[in-house]
Formats: C-alpha cells, structure tokens, sequence
C-alpha cells in the first residue's frame, strides 16, 4: 500500500482523526483525568509528530496524478498569498492569545486580551496556516498535493472553529464577552463595527519579520523542495 494514493490518504485520515477525535472531543478530558495535563500534552505532541511525519513521508513517495495543468498564471497565487500567511503566523505566535494552550487565564486577568492582531481573528496563527496550505493547493494541480495540502488547510481552518467551540464549553460567560468583541473570521468584527484595528499594536516589526522569512524561502525553496516559486 506504500506509494500509493491510498497510502496517502490513510496518512491524512490519521492526523485528522488524531487531532479532532482527541483534541475536541470528552476523550480528551478523560486522558487529562486519567494521565494529567502535562503528560496528556506530551502524548498527544508525540502522536501529532508521528501523524505528520506519516503524512509527509506518504505524500514524497506518493505517484503523480495530475488533476488541473499547472498554468503558469496560477503560480501568483501563492507568491501573493504565502506573505499574508506569514505574518497571520508571525502575529499569531508573537501576541498573547487565549486560544492558545494555557493561555485562557487572559480572559480572567486585568490586561485587555484584545490586542494587536487579535483584533483581525482570535485565531491568526491557525488562518495562517490555512492561507499557506490553500495558497499552495492552487498551483500544484495533482491530487496527491491536493490530499496534503488540503488536510492541512482542514486541519487549520477546522481546529479554528473546533477550538471557539471547546473553549465556550469550558470557559463559559469569559469566552462569551471575549467572542462578543473578536471574530475567527479574519475582519469580520472590525467590519461589523465590534472592534478596530490599531496597527500600533501590532508594529512594524511583525510584517518585518514575515518579509524577511518569505525572502529567505524564495531563496531556497528550489533546494529545499526541488522547485523554484517563481512564476517567471
């Protein structure tokens, strides 16, 4: 069954079911009642490990079958979007969120958790790697691209709406007034007038930083994946 598409849609399959029938289900509170958070956490990053290492090993020695010619036009895609992503990925992983694991004590605490790009969407980090994964389905145009891409973008913008969920269940009336003034949805609380965006919060250093990590991947992108981003 290696090296095939099958093989590679197992892998997928797993690091779906892992993480959503662990992560947002009672499974998880019963592991937790059972091992403890700290170990509970540390089985479930080893197991999230091995599912993507199985999905990237599966998806390298999966066959080509193209599904769309890869147009020369559709390369922009991600040369565009790919910079959004990361700087969703660099906000996200600099800014204090209560989405993220151990962090929920924000909500209860006397600083403002609403700050910089959580004003944008409550999940920056999770959006980011959904417009990265979509931004590179487009081009590659074979289904074995699409399966792991595709999974990933499901794993991102899916664990965003799975995440609000779990923690309205535990957090209750917190979560509530913080949903009230946020969005998952990248701009929608800004655009229906529930929160504004102050880039001060952000700073210029963010975008910097993102800038400077996509120059450096379109500089070895060919010798790290065999094949030039460049649409020209």
């Amino acid at each position: 069954m290696t090296g095939t598409i099958a093989h590679l849609s197992a892998a997928g399959l797993f690091l779906l079911l892992t993480h959503f029938g662990i992560s947002s289900t009672p499974l998880r509170a019963a592991l937790v009642g059972r091992l403890g958070e700290k170990p509970y956490l540390g089985l479930y990053s080893l197991i999230a490990a091995l599912a993507f290492w199985w999905l990237v090993a599966a998806y390298n020695g999966a066959p080509y079958v193209p599904v769309w010619p890869p147009a020369g036009g559709l390369a922009w895609v991600p040369v565009l979007l790919v910079p959004v992503a990361l700087f969703l990925l660099v906000a996200g992983l600099s800014t204090p969120n209560p989405t993220s694991v151990g962090q929920e004590t924000l909500l209860t605490g006397d600083r403002e958790p609403v700050r910089g790009i959580l004003r944008v969407t409550r999940n920056p980090f999770l959006w980011g790697v959904g417009l990265w994964a979509v931004a590179h389905m487009v081009p590659n145009g074979d289904l074995g691209s699409l399966i792991l891409f595709g999974t990933l973008a499901l794993l991102a913008l899916g664990g965003s709406v799975l995440i609000d969920a779990k923690l309205a269940r535990r957090l209750g009336a917190d979560w509530d007034r913080y949903a009230a003034r946020t969005s998952n949805l990248p701009f929608a609380a800004i655009l229906a007038g529930r929160q504004s965006l102050v880039w001060k919060e952000i700073g210029w250093w963010r975008p910097a930083v993102a800038l400077l990590l996509y120059g450096g991947l379109l500089h070895l992108h060919r010798m790290l994946f065999g094949v030039s981003p460049l649409p020209w």
